[in-house]
């Protein structure tokens, strides 16, 4: 198995409690720490050859079926990562799992022979709202919400669960952030993470990108607030610096994307399907792929988002359309955005499983309506369309009205 995603968002402590819940012992191996872990790659990579020196180093046996091998930072060693193929082919009694930060990035490499076909390919994000209700302790909320969800009706417990979104919003989904708040609950000490985590996305990109690039793709991650921060979300790259143009710019912005660090959503016009077929390269959002550090670039005062009221307008309208965005894509969607001759947009259209194209509009406030949406409903007439702000659930016609808290649902 390889299990992706951004730093930080918990691979390594999610695969060592695995292997601590349902093997003898665990095998855990960092390629980024020890060099000399790499010499032993360089040669014979069958398992017969690998396994007495993985031993050797680790200091621990590795047993068919009771051991978890763990290769973490696999991105930092080609041949570690190829060397995936043959246990698979050769030793499939022995058990291993591989773990990367910018595994994205690495696989974008020509030189890096991916054992196509041979590994389980896992994608972690960020914990979205539904993962932050269950370390909070509220596990009962999440069926509450799935019920009003399914059964169209309004939620007892809506100004409840708004306090509790606004906190997620402001936190993130990163596990060591959500961690640090649950013992503090002291934003004094939550901030400090979120910026620790951000200073280690940039020395990654000096770590893992020629000097020439660096300086772009931290152009191009630092433009992300003001990118979002337009009443028109598209992203210009005159904003990460002037004359700026996309031959400039695209290969930085797929690092960033390779890498986990953001989301890129294309427009997608006409909206049929497959939606891939018919998005542009051209026009394209960014967002961040974890809303409380998206706030720490900001430089909100997370403390007094959670205190104000949730009348989400600006720069807190693009963080709302932000967390969105991550709800769909972790729930496993792939969204876009449509737009009509520049007079008409919804923020999001998803291709769902049964082949229908579904709209998204989000409204951060309690004003919900939407020409946009209306116009695509009466254009393309979709089965069910979503609408998603501060008010409570409830539906019109094909229009169902999700508050934000439930969008996990989607």
């Amino acid at each position: 198995m390889l299990v992706y995603g951004a730093r930080q968002v918990g691979k390594t402590y999610s695969l060592l409690h695995f292997g601590k819940s349902f093997y003898q012992n665990t095998v855990y191996l960092n390629f980024e720490n020890n060099p000399e872990l790499h010499q032993i790659f360089d040669g014979d990579i069958s398992p017969d050859k690998l396994l007495p020196k993985l031993q050797l180093v680790a200091n621990q046996s590795v047993f068919p079926e009771e051991t978890l091998l763990i290769f973490d930072e696999v991105q930092a060693c080609e041949r570690a990562l190829t060397s995936l193929k043959y246990f698979a082919e050769q030793s499939p009694e022995i058990h291993v799992v591989a773990a990367g930060s910018l595994l994205g990035v690495a696989l974008n490499r020509n030189k890096y022979s991916f054992p196509v076909g041979k590994v389980q390919i896992e994608y972690m994000h960020p914990m979205d709202f539904e993962e932050f209700l269950w370390a909070m302790q509220k596990k009962d909320a999440v069926g509450i919400i799935n019920d009003c969800f399914i059964n169209k009706k309004e939620c007892e417990l809506h100004a409840h669960f708004m306090e509790i979104f606004k906190l997620y919003i402001s936190l993130g989904g990163m596990p060591q952030v959500v961690n640090e708040y649950i013992q503090s609950r002291d934003f004094n000490f939550v901030v400090p993470i979120q910026k620790n985590i951000l200073d280690a996305y940039v020395a990654d990109m000096a770590k893992y990108a020629d000097p020439k690039e660096t300086v772009k793709i931290m152009a191009a991650f630092q433009s992300i607030p003001s990118q979002l921060a337009k009443e028109n979300r598209k992203f210009q790259y005159k904003l990460i610096k002037s004359g700026a143009r996309s031959a400039d710019f695209a290969v930085p912005l797929d690092w960033l994307k390779s890498s986990g660090l953001i989301m890129k959503v294309h427009k997608c016009h006409p909206p049929e399907t497959p939606l891939a077929a018919y998005s542009s390269t051209d026009f394209f959002k960014v967002y961040m792929s974890d809303t409380g550090l998206l706030c720490c670039m900001l430089g909100l005062n997370n403390q007094s988002m959670v205190v104000q009221a949730f009348e989400l307008t600006g720069i807190k309208g693009a963080i709302a359309e932000n967390y969105v965005a991550s709800a769909l894509r972790t729930a496993g969607h792939e969204p876009y955005y449509w737009e009509s001759d520049g007079k008409a947009e919804v923020d999001f259209i998803f291709q769902h499983i049964s082949g229908n194209v579904i709209p998204v509009e989000v409204k951060s406030s309690d004003n919900t309506k939407s020409k946009s949406l209306s116009l695509f409903i009466q254009r393309y007439k979709p089965d069910i369309a979503y609408k998603v702000s501060a008010k409570n659930f409830g539906s019109e016609g094909i229009i169902n009205s999700i508050p934000l808290y439930g969008a996990f649902c989607i």
